[in-house]
């Protein structure tokens, strides 16, 4: 996953009691202090929880009844074979499994089915969520290197073996599973999800889900859920009385300034000959037959 930054979940401080040995006169009401300290933030914690818990239900009553758009599986089928042509200039996404490469973005390998890199956090989340599951898995030696080299560029550690297993890896129907979960869980899962609630139609829930993919589910100026942002500063989205189509074109724009300020040498087809042309030709709902253009390569679904 080629992103811009990572999503930090902030987690509510715990307060952690000193030991104290050889209490004197006055360190119980100290200690009783503390203690109440202690429960005090424990509430707080709870009480956070609740509401998030409380927001979820909310919004999953908000969006029950709405069209699985690009949930249904022959949409979400539709969405990984357009998300691997840019990826990897393919549409046959299930022989993405075992790919691995340094493309020279800085971001160390890339590999897998979505783009994980060993220097963007989501290949070493992979990794570790498979190694829980499955112990003495071929890539749980490489662990110490992955967690070193997070955030960077280098291959330390991981140079000469890594790719190899890698791809041996990929050969096994559980490490396949494992990519497939992870791609859902961090990407296809949130965007859909978010772009129901923003009451986008099966087309923006796409838009959303290739910009998580490319850009990562960061709070940063150029991560997702920055872009999102600075979209609905300029439009606002259906769910909040705007219109589709003009909130989709905002979006596009903030999306297309973002990947250019990466590079201005960025190519931004994926944007300008696919997305924008879906979205031009008034297809809301990602119907068949599709024909779009990424890096020149004319690319056609029936």
């Amino acid at each position: 996953m080629r992103r811009t930054g990572i999503l930090l979940l902030a987690a509510a401080p715990i307060a952690v009691a000193a030991v104290v040995y050889g209490l004197g006169a006055g360190s119980s009401g100290s200690s009783d202090a503390k203690d109440k300290h202690i429960s005090a933030v424990q509430r707080e914690r709870q009480d956070a929880k609740s509401r998030a818990e409380s927001e979820r239900a909310r919004d999953e009553e908000a969006i029950a009844d709405a069209p699985p758009g690009l949930a249904a599986p022959a949409k979400k089928e539709l969405a990984q074979r357009i998300v691997a042509s840019a990826e990897n200039s393919t549409l046959d996404w299930r022989g993405s499994y075992g790919y691995i490469e340094d493309i020279g973005d800085g971001r160390g390998y890339t590999a897998g089915i979505i783009g994980f890199c060993t220097g963007t956090h989501d290949l070493l989340t992979l990794v570790e969520r498979y190694t829980k599951a499955r112990p003495g898995n071929g890539l749980a030696p490489y662990l110490p290197a992955l967690r070193k080299v997070d955030g960077t560029g280098s291959h330390q550690g991981l140079d000469p073996g890594f790719t190899a297993a890698w791809k041996a890896e990929a050969k096994l129907p559980a490490f396949r599973a494992a990519q497939e979960e992870e791609r859902d869980r961090v990407y296809f899962d949130p965007a859909v999800r978010l772009a129901k609630l923003d009451g986008l139609g099966t087309l923006g829930q796409f838009v959303y889900y290739d910009a998580m993919v490319f850009h990562g589910p960061g709070t940063g100026r150029d991560g997702f859920y920055g872009l999102r942002e600075r979209a609905l500063r300029k439009a606002g989205s259906p769910s909040r009385g705007g219109g589709e189509r003009a909130y989709l074109d905002v979006f596009l724009d903030v999306r297309r300034e973002a990947m250019r300020r990466r590079s201005s040498t960025i190519d931004t087809t994926r944007v300008d000959t696919a997305q924008r042309r879906f979205l031009r030709e008034g297809n809301l709902e990602l119907r068949t037959p599709l024909t779009w253009q990424v890096y020149g390569e004319t690319y056609r679904v029936p």
